[in-house]
């Protein structure tokens, strides 16, 4: 990734009111040089590698999750994996079929099963080893408050568990699960996890917010297939991309608009993308904000209000970005912003750059 200037944006759409710093693109602008926080020296490959066990008898997954794990591989996102049929994980099946030219059925059918696992019965879930530079932390209890959000050094991860469950595109809930409620959750302990696969720590050019570190904690490749449009259908709930030829690569849940913030109906433009941006909150552009609230700046991390990224579209306080509450994705309002899971947010950073056209559609 080329080293470019610093970045900084004034976001204004209710819940999405940020100005974001994003080192990835950027040099610090004089009085903003001291928000970016650094990541930790020497960042190792091992810190995110899940060792996988062998198993003489393969734990088996109900078919749902299977093809949870292997839509995700894919691209065509259902959201949180967690075995249960459902919206997301139907729209995810239609956007698949239709990629692949199969009856588009929204029905986990014959064909579409080997269409997704190519032919061949990849594991569904892996017992792994939990790294000891993964379970390290640091964590933070998150309060819902962002005037005292802003008094934490980040917005991390609350305990292992929740980190974990973001590494493998699930919740805490569904860890608990699939493992039990005694699994004991520590460094060097065993877990059942979806089938994510290791990514090693990018190395970035410039990359002064540790994005090469995100993108491992998540389970994200760094190269991704390159975007040339994207569509984001409000009715649909679903944000598609398109290659040069319009095929559809990628497909992802979202939530978009509420009666307060609408989604903006029209053609827009990527202008950046914001990697570990900080949140600069401003309570006199929030409907909801209270009386009390005061303007406060935010530093990064998973649990910010717009999770590890923004990225800027050419209409006016509007982005694209993640969450700290995946499982609200598709089942709640947002103010009038796009959002996404923290994983598919981050991968679509990937596909994207500036210049990309967006259609906002109802």
């Amino acid at each position: 990734m080329r080293k470019t200037s610093l970045l900084i944006a004034t976001l204004l759409c209710g819940a999405c009111n940020v100005t974001v710093t994003d080192a990835n693109e950027s040099a610090p602008a004089a009085n903003q040089a001291q928000t970016a926080a650094p990541p930790p020296a020497g960042p190792s490959d091992d810190d995110y590698a899940f060792k996988v066990i062998e198993e003489s008898r393969p734990f088996q997954p109900n078919r749902i999750l299977q093809a949870q794990v292997a839509l995700d591989r894919w691209g065509f996102s259902p959201g949180v994996l967690d075995g249960k049929d459902g919206m997301s994980f139907k729209a995810a099946l239609r956007g698949f079929q239709e990629a692949n030219k199969l009856p588009v059925t929204g029905d986990y059918d014959q064909k579409t099963a080997v269409a997704l696992l190519e032919g061949e019965a990849r594991p569904t879930t892996w017992l792994v080893t939990i790294p000891e530079g993964f379970a390290r932390g640091p964590f933070f209890n998150v309060p819902r408050d962002l005037n005292e959000q802003a008094k934490l050094p980040a917005l991390t991860y609350r305990n292992l568990l929740e980190k974990l469950a973001e590494r493998f595109h699930t919740t805490p809930e569904a860890l608990v699960a699939l493992n039990g409620p005694g699994t004991k959750v520590a460094a060097g302990a065993t877990i059942r996890v979806p089938a994510v696969e290791n990514q090693p720590v990018a190395r970035i050019e410039g990359d002064q917010r540790g994005w090469g570190q995100t993108l491992a904690s998540l389970g994200v490749a760094k190269d991704q297939r390159q975007a040339d449009h994207l569509v984001v259908d409000k009715s649909e709930g679903l944000l598609k991309v398109y290659d040069a030829g319009n095929r559809m690569i990628a497909q992802f849940p979202v939530t978009t608009g509420s009666e307060h913030d609408p989604l903006p109906i029209g053609e827009w433009t990527i202008k950046g993308v914001s990697r570990n941006p900080d949140f600069h909150y401003n309570p006199d552009l929030f409907w909801d904000a209270s009386s009390k609230d005061e303007k406060a700046v935010l530093k990064p991390g998973p649990n910010g209000p717009v999770g590890v990224v923004w990225i800027d579209i050419s209409k006016d306080h509007y982005g694209i970005h993640g969450t700290p509450e995946p499982q609200t994705i598709g089942r709640t309002e947002s103010h009038g912003c796009i959002r996404l899971t923290n994983w598919d947010a981050a991968r679509l950073a990937q596909m994207v750059k500036a210049g990309i056209k967006a259609r906002f559609q109802a």
